[in-house]
């Protein structure tokens, strides 16, 4: 089977600070078309993003797919709370990197 980076299918991967002890990260796509198709591989699951950041799945707090937005939104714990000793992105900013590795089932198009 095919597959599509998702660098190259979204036009937004980011993370950002969602509090002390959470980060979320978005993905916001082009078009209806591609959201649809994203959302159709069924890639994006508690598991698999839990898998993708090695985290416990329960770790991962929200996953939703926000169709007016053409959007998945992701909610996890921080692996250290933010500003304490041993945590090294207090605005969750750079914490969307594992995301931009990850290729998804595509075929055609």
């Amino acid at each position: 089977m095919a597959t599509r980076p998702l660098a190259e299918l979204a036009s937004v991967i980011r993370s950002k600070n969602a509090g002390p002890f959470e980060v979320t990260l978005d993905l916001i796509f082009p078009d209806r078309e591609t959201y649809e198709r994203v959302k159709a591989t069924g890639y994006f699951t508690r598991e698999r993003v839990a898998g993708l950041y090695r985290v416990a799945p329960d770790q991962i707090s929200e996953l939703v797919f926000f169709d007016p937005a053409l959007a998945v939104k992701i909610t996890m714990a921080r692996q250290n709370p933010q500003g304490s000793v041993g945590e090294r992105d207090t605005y969750g900013a750079q914490q969307h990197a594992p995301l931009l590795g990850v290729e998804l089932p595509w075929n055609g198009g």
